[in-house]
C-alpha cells in the first residue's frame, strides 16, 4: 500500500484507506454532537422540529464547513478528536465531571494542541468539583475543599498519561517525543499565516521596512529577503520591529487568558461559564500562540455553536467568527478546480447559519460595523480568488492573497475575542446551569 523509499509514488489504496478511516472515525464526532444537542435548553411550548435549538446545533456541528474542508478535502482526523472534546463538554454540562475529565485526558494525549484549553478545564474542575459549596453570593467556601475529589481527578490524569508516555519513558525516548511535540524552531508563523495578532504585526514590520528603504533609512541589502513570505516553515527575524520569541508568545497567551480563568474561579456561572472560558482560552492561544496553524480556529468555532443557539449575543459573535474563520481556510484548498466546491459549501453553511439563528433569536444579530466588515470579506474573496490570478502580480507577489486573507480575517477573530471577553466579564444574567 505504501513505499516509503519512493517520494513520487501514488497509491490509490492508501488514499482509499485514508478517506474511509476519516469517514469511520467521524462516528465519534456524531456521538459527541448528539450528546451536546441533548444538553441544549429548549424553549417552552410547541415548536417546529427544524427550528428547535437542538436541531440547529446539530446542523451547525455536523455540517460545519471548516471541519468538512479540513478533514475530507485537505485530509485530517479532526472530527474524531473534536468528538472527544464535545463529549467531554457534554459530560460537564450533565455534571458527570470525572467522565468529562477522563475524556479530556485521553484527548490531550491524542493531540497536544488541546493544551490550549487545558487551563479552562483545570481551573473549572478545581473550583466547581473539588470545592463542593459556595457562599450565598457565589464566592468560594474554602472549607468545602475535598482532597478525595482532587485525588480522583489527579489519578485519572496520571493514569492516562502513564499509559501514553510510559513506553517512551521506559525506552529513554521522552526527550525525543517532547522535541517533536513542541517544535520551537519552526518559526513564529506557519508558511501560511494564521489570522491572529502576529499577521498584522508581520505586515506592519514589512510596511516599515519598505518605508525605511524608500526614505533611505534602511539598506535594502541588509534586510532579510522574503523571510516571512517565502512559503517556507522556518525561523525568521523581523526587519524593523522586535522579533518575537517563544517566551514572548507564552507570556502574551497567558496574559490573554488569565482574566477568563480568574473570572470562572471567582464566579464559575455553571458549566456554561466554563464553556465560555474554554472558548477564550482557545481564542487567546490562537491569537498569540507560537506557530499557530490556521485550522486551529475550529477549536473555538465548534464549541461556540452551542452558545450561539442559546444566546442572541453569542449568535452574533458566532456569525462573525465562523464566517471569518471559515474563509481563512480557503488557501488550504488552492487549486482552481476546487474554487467552486469550497465557495458553494461555505455559502450554503453561511446562509443556513444566518437564517437559522435569525429564526431562533430574531433579526439584526450583527452590529452595523460587523455587517460592513463581512461585506468587505466578499470583496477580499473576489480580489484574491478571481482578480489576482489573472493579474501580472501573480508571478511577482505570489504570497499577496495569503497576506491579505490573513490580515483581514485577523480583524474579525480579534473582534470576536473581545466580544466574548465582554460577555464573560459583564455582570449579566446567565442561563440557569444544568
Amino acid at each position: 500500500m505504501l513505499r516509503l523509499e519512493d517520494l513520487n509514488y501514488c497509491s490509490q489504496s492508501t488514499v482509499l484507506f485514508q478517506r474511509l478511516t476519516v469517514v469511520f472515525t467521524d462516528l465519534m464526532f456524531i456521538y459527541g454532537a448528539r450528546e451536546c444537542c441533548r444538553c441544549v435548553q429548549e424553549p417552552k411550548g410547541p415548536r417546529d422540529v427544524l427550528s428547535r435549538p437542538s436541531f440547529v446545533l446539530a446542523v451547525l456541528l455536523l455540517w460545519n464547513f471548516g471541519l468538512l474542508v479540513v478533514d475530507h478535502i485537505h485530509f485530517q482526523y479532526n472530527g474524531f478528536l473534536f468528538g472527544f472534546l464535545l463529549l467531554s463538554v457534554a459530560k460537564h454540562l450533565q455534571h458527570h465531571h470525572l467522565q468529562g475529565a477522563l475524556l479530556f485526558s485521553v484527548l490531550l494525549n491524542l493531540k497536544h494542541i488541546y493544551l490550549y484549553v487545558a487551563p479552562a478545564y483545570g481551573v473549572y474542575l478545581l473550583r466547581s468539583y473539588c470545592f463542593t459549596q459556595d457562599h450565598s453570593d457565589g464566592s468560594i467556601r474554602w472549607r468545602s475543599f475535598s482532597p478525595l475529589r482532587l485525588l480522583a481527578l489527579g489519578s485519572i490524569v496520571a493514569f492516562v498519561c502513564a499509559l501514553s508516555f510510559g513506553p517512551f519513558v521506559a525506552m529513554g525516548q521522552l526527550p525525543q517525543v517532547l522535541s517533536r511535540l513542541f517544535p520551537f524552531k519552526r518559526g513564529l508563523c506557519h508558511a501560511y499565516w494564521a489570522p491572529n495578532a502576529w499577521a498584522p504585526y508581520n505586515l506592519l514590520d514589512k510596511g516599515l521596512a519598505l518605508l525605511g528603504v524608500r526614505l533611505k533609512l534602511l539598506e535594502e541589502a541588509g534586510l532579510p529577503r522574503a523571510s516571512m513570505t517565502g512559503g517556507l516553515v522556518q525561523e525568521f527575524q523581523h526587519s524593523v520591529l522586535p522579533s518575537v520569541t517563544p517566551a514572548v508568545t507564552l507570556v502574551c497567551t497567558l496574559l490573554s487568558i488569565l482574566p477568563a480563568l480568574a473570572s470562572i474561579c471567582r464566579r464559575p456561572r455553571g458549566a456554561r461559564g466554563f464553556l465560555r472560558c474554554l472558548l477564550l482560552c482557545a481564542l487567546g492561544s490562537f491569537m498569540f500562540g507560537w506557530h499557530v496553524h490556521e485550522k486551529a480556529i475550529l477549536l473555538a468555532i465548534l464549541p461556540l455553536s452551542f452558545l450561539a443557539v442559546e444566546s442572541r449575543e453569542d449568535a452574533g459573535i458566532f456569525l462573525v467568527l465562523t464566517t471569518t474563520g471559515h474563509y481563512s481556510l480557503f488557501p488550504l484548498i488552492f487549486t482552481p478546480a476546487e474554487l467552486p466546491i469550497k465557495a458553494c459549501l461555505m455559502l450554503m453553511f453561511t446562509i443556513y447559519s444566518f437564517t437559522a439563528l435569525r429564526k431562533l433569536h430574531g433579526p439584526a444579530l450583527l452590529r452595523p460595523l460587523e455587517s460592513v466588515y463581512l461585506l468587505g470579506l466578499v470583496a477580499v474573496a473576489l480580489a484574491c480568488e478571481v482578480v489576482f490570478p489573472l493579474s501580472p502580480w501573480q508571478q511577482k507577489l505570489p504570497f499577496l492573497p495569503l497576506l491579505a486573507t490573513s490580515v483581514y480575517c485577523s480583524l474579525g477573530v480579534c473582534l470576536s475575542f473581545l466580544r466574548l471577553y465582554a460577555s464573560l466579564l459583564r455582570p449579566a444574567e446567565e442561563p440557569t446551569p444544568l
